[in-house]
Formats: C-alpha cells, structure tokens, sequence
C-alpha cells in the first residue's frame, strides 16, 4: 500500500532516471577533455582535439558553479597547451588559433552559467510564489477535523503548475463538518481565480449558513456576481459542478448537494462500496438561472470505520492507452484501507499506473473516515490492482 509520503512513487523511476543522467552530464566535461587529448596524441598532426576542448566548458556552463565552469574552461586551455607543447607547435599560428578559441569559448561558458543561474533563481522564486499561492487557495486539512479523519490530494495537469481548476475544502461548523470538491469550467488563470471565488465563498456560508441548500445558493449568488464584475470570469458559459457535504456530529449521516458533479464513493469497512448517485441530476453551480428548481439535501447513512471519497473528473476521465477509462467504483470495490490517507496513496498511484504517469487534466481527491469503536490502529489492506492482475 503506498501512503501519503510514498504518493510521488509513480514519478520514482522518471525521478532515478533523470538523477542518473544528470550525474553523466556532470563527468561529462572531464570526459570530452580526455577524449581530446587522445585524440590529438593517437592522430597525425593534422588532427586536432579542439573540438572536444571547447565543448567541455559548454557543457559545464548549465551544470557547474561559476568557479567550476572557469575551472573547466582553464584545464581545458591547459590540456591545448599541453598538447602543442608535447608535438613541438606551441608558437605555430594553428596552435594559438585553439588556443584563442577555447578561451573564446571558456569565456561564453561563463556569461551562460551566469545567465542559467539566474534564470533559475527566478524560477525558484515563482516556484515559491506558487506554492504560497496554493497554500493560500488549497491549504491542507488537518488530518483530524472534529474527529473525522481527513485527506486531501492535488494533482494539476498543467506541467509545473501547482494549481488549477479543481478544489477542495472541509470545514468545521456549527452545523457540523461541512465539504467541498468541485470543478470550475476552463483553464489557466481564468479557472485559479473562479476556485478562489467559490472557496471564499464556501467558507464564510458554510459558517452562517444553517442548511447545505443555503451554501449552495450563495457560492451561485457569489459566481454570478464575480461574473459580472471581472472580466477574466465567463459569467455567460462558466460553471462549477460541485458537491457540497455535512456530516453532522455524532449523527452518522451524511448529507449531499450534487450540483453535476461526479458521484461521490462511500467506501464501507468491510469492502463494501455504494455510489452516491443523486435521485435527480442538477445543473452545475453558476448555471441556476437554467433551471427552476430547487436544490435538494439527499441523506445517506455514514456508519463507523466508513470512508468518504470525493473526486473531480480528472480522476474518472484518466485514460490508458487504449482509451479506457478509469473506473474508481470498480478499483476499489472489495478493498480495504486503514484510513483516507492510505486511500488516496493508493489511488493516485493506481492512476498513475493506469494513465502511465500522463495527466491530461486536473485532479483533485478528498477522503473524510468516520473510525469505527474499537478499530485497530493499523488494519490489513489491499493494494489497488487490476482484476486481471489479481486473477
């Protein structure tokens, strides 16, 4: 079973792969620097290694700190000078031709690391501002929440991006845990600034607001007005499916709005899994004036050592090779988890194996378990695998 800290193990061998061709890279300048100098000695004069001496301190610029770039670019001019001397052409015009070329190029080396470095001092920080930005959107739940447990998992599809479309929130009320999982229509910027409307949104109803139909009117109040007043937002064509969640204390229920979202999982303790598929499809947030009716509460029991799962559709639109779909109901009907943390591990990894490690769009988890009396601390569990592997 992979658990939270082993999440990225779908990502390990891509990781060991581009470690070790890394640590070529990084021989390679003293490599090509060799390979010069036998060259030039096991060839006739008319051959020269110059080309593997300049290139060494290129390769080195991207790799190499400021002084192991100059370090290069010196053993190089070294190893030229080296050469001539031993084949008696030291003063000849060809001799001092290499010579001025690899400095020549010693010295672009330098100017490039320089470059690099920087530019990758600036991504570091837009990288820092990302994920502040995130934590600042998206924060982590604590793992307990008025003695549920809780897991959360973000996967944004968009390379190096660390957030997108998708969110998540849980939530301690007066009225119980309230939750979130949606999907806002569109990407890039446009879809980052609409999550952050909705959460902010959620947060202050999910507060003051005594009934799931109450949040769920105000994030639509709150989409159609951000609409109006940003361009960035399509008040005409944008949407958000979404499900809003209670679970009132010591009740053991579990209370729904699915606003055309997909349906939520309720993973039971002894394997058992039921979908929560809402009695009558409703329209997603943001398109209320579409339809005239009103949200309704739909209540399902939420016995001890049972596990909620909540997903957008970057986890039901994964596909493998041959187009298949990924089917969570099926993978984890008949398996059992010590808890959500451990759920969500095993998930992510599954889709990872399923999709071959590509994502094609965003993917946001949320896993909330009721523990049961007496339940042990660590349980058997099941790995996610294939029917076919496991027959």
């Amino acid at each position: 079973m992979v658990g939270l800290g082993q999440r990225d193990g779908g990502n390990a061998g891509g990781g060991v792969g581009n470690g070790a061709a890394r640590q070529i890279a990084r021989v390679l300048p003293a490599v090509l620097i060799v390979l010069g100098l036998g060259f030039d000695l096991l060839t006739p004069p008319s051959f020269t290694g110059s080309p593997f001496f300049s290139a060494a301190p290129l390769i080195a610029a991207p790799l190499f700190t400021l002084l192991g770039t100059a370090l290069t670019g010196v053993q190089a001019s070294l190893a030229v000078v080296l050469l001539h001397a031993v084949n008696g052409t030291t003063w000849k015009v060809e001799a001092l031709t290499e010579l001025v070329t690899v400095l020549t190029v010693s010295g672009l080396a330098l100017l490039i690391n320089r470059v690099v470095r920087r530019s990758g001092e600036r991504l570091a920080s837009a990288r820092g501002i990302a994920e502040a930005a995130q934590r600042a959107v998206l924060p982590t739940p604590a793992e307990r929440i008025a003695g549920l447990h809780v897991s959360a998992w973000y996967e944004a599809a968009q390379a190096d991006a660390f957030i997108g479309g998708d969110l998540y929130a849980v939530q301690d009320t007066p009225y119980g845990v309230r939750l979130a999982v949606g999907d806002v229509r569109g990407k890039g910027l446009g879809a980052v600034e609409a999550v952050a409307v909705v959460l902010g949104a959620f947060r202050e109803a999910a507060e003051t607001e005594p009934t799931l139909e109450g949040v769920a009117h105000r994030l639509e109040r709150a989409l159609a007005r951000e609409g109006v007043r940003r361009d960035s937002l399509d008040a005409v064509e944008g949407f958000t499916t979404c499900v809003l969640g209670e679970i009132p204390p010591d009740a053991g229920l579990l209370r729904l709005v699915n606003r055309g979202h997909p349906e939520p999982l309720l993973l039971h303790g002894d394997g058992r899994l039921a979908v929560l598929a809402p009695a009558e499809p409703a329209l997603p947030l943001g398109m209320g004036e579409l339809g005239g009716w009103p949200d309704r509460v739909e209540e399902w029991g939420f016995p001890a050592g049972s596990t909620l799962l909540l997903y957008t559709d970057g986890l039901t639109e994964a596909r493998d090779r041959a187009g298949v779909f990924y089917d969570p109901a099926d993978r984890l009907r008949g398996r059992v988890f010590p808890g959500p943390d451990a759920l969500l591990g095993a998930l992510s990894s599954d889709v990872r194996r399923h999709t071959g490690g590509g994502a094609t769009d965003d993917m946001a988890l949320l896993a909330v378990g009721r523990p049961g009396e007496g339940q042990p601390e660590r349980r058997r569990t099941v790995p996610v695998v294939r029917r076919s592997e496991a027959e």
